[in-house]
């Protein structure tokens, strides 16, 4: 299982890479699954868990925030408020596993496994036998 950080609205982790450059970086090691985690929050991260989810060939993860660090450094996205950004992409088909990072709580964690437990897993891509 790997993940990756996408640090700021460049869109781009740390080391500059695009989530499509990220996942190309570690696809050779046939990751059970490659995801996000962290840095944003589940509003932000959408875009990135989507575009990854449309080029992994494995299963992918999402870990985000309780939304963004407020001026105290803390979290004010309610659990609720979280699941429901989650839901969408259970919905989209955008997901394998999903968590929670930095702010979430057991409530929050509580929130998104029953948000998208009523939606399938993202599906496996078909893969050509070469």
């Amino acid at each position: 299982m790997i993940s990756g950080t996408i640090t700021d609205a460049s869109g781009r982790t740390l080391s500059g890479q695009t989530p499509e450059a990220f996942y190309i970086s570690v696809m050779h090691a046939q990751p059970l699954s490659v995801g996000l985690n962290c840095a944003l929050g589940a509003e932000q991260m959408r875009p990135h868990i989507e575009e990854l989810s449309q080029i992994a060939s494995c299963y992918t993860s999402a870990y985000p925030n309780a939304g963004l660090p407020n001026a105290f450094g803390e979290y004010d996205e309610q659990p609720h408020q979280t699941a429901h950004i989650i839901e969408s992409w259970a919905k989209e088909g955008f997901l394998n596993i999903v968590g929670g990072c930095c702010g979430t709580t057991p409530d929050h964690i509580k929130h998104i496994a029953q948000s998208v437990s009523r939606f399938a897993p993202r599906a496996l891509p078909v893969q050509e036998k070469v």
